[in-house]
């Protein structure tokens, strides 16, 4: 199992990002070098504890489907989202917001298996790891972006 960890500091309240992080609309803006589209499920505004959303993108020169379902959510303090159909053996993404002195600390555990023995953990290592990394870290500049201008 691979485990990308990231934390990004912004300066917005707790429940700005928090819901910013789940706002569907947010996340198409953020994807769209992948032309990453929300398909079915919620597929605009946020969404909420056990709702899905199907997502279509090109990445590697494919496109895609993965669907997730949100599977647990405390308001405001995590939520996590993981993979119900989609190209890996598992994938679960961990959202965690704290708030100190008006800050708010956004954490991200993304977990995952590829499918395809040897030739999926060689795919990782070579390209898979560090493509999600950049999809992570170009999410985390557009919520700070856009949770920054609300606040």
């Amino acid at each position: 199992m691979t485990s990308i960890n990231l934390t990004t500091k912004i300066n917005a309240t707790k429940q700005t990002v928090f819901d910013a992080s789940r706002n569907i609309d947010i996340h198409q803006k953020s994807a769209s070098p992948s032309k990453e589209k929300a398909i079915a499920g919620i597929t605009s505004g946020l969404i909420n504890l056990n709702e899905t959303v199907t997502w279509r993108g090109k990445h590697f020169g494919f496109y895609l489907t993965h669907k997730s379902r949100i599977t647990a959510m405390n308001l405001y303090d995590y939520f996590v989202d993981e993979m119900e159909e989609g190209k890996f053996e598992s994938f679960k993404h961990q959202h965690f917001f704290e708030e100190e002195n008006g800050i708010t600390i956004m954490k991200d555990k993304l977990q995952y298996e590829t499918p395809f023995g040897i030739f999926g953990k060689l795919f990782d290592v070579l390209f898979l790891k560090r493509h999600l990394t950049s999809f992570l870290l170009e999410r985390n500049k557009v919520l700070k972006e856009v949770s920054e201008m609300q606040y």
